[in-house]
């Protein structure tokens, strides 16, 4: 996971959980998941993706991430999933059961 969508997932936490269940919320997230610190070449990848448009640069980050892994992209975002027949990773929509 891209640290950029890690910070994603904190602000949302603390929107709704409050900043104590949030912390432990995320760090719990750090334990288990490899978090990527963006260098410069996964911030170019994930410009080229955000210039195609439609997407956030936080799901750009995302989407360069995954295909800089190989990786499977797990997600729930509809403007992802919209798009996976054009990425260049498998997305796996968490939606679906």
């Amino acid at each position: 996971m891209c640290s950029v969508n890690l910070g994603e997932a904190l602000y949302l936490e603390l929107r709704v959980r409050g900043a104590e269940n949030a912390g432990h919320t995320i760090e719990q997230v750090r334990r288990e998941l490899e978090v990527i610190h963006p260098d410069w070449e996964l911030v170019a990848a994930a410009a080229k993706i955000k210039a195609s448009g439609g997407l956030s640069f936080a799901d750009a980050f995302c989407i360069a991430t995954a295909e800089r892994l190989d990786a499977p992209l797990l997600t729930g975002d509809p403007e992802i999933i919209d798009r996976a027949a054009e990425l260049q990773c498998e997305v796996r929509d968490l939606r679906r059961p």
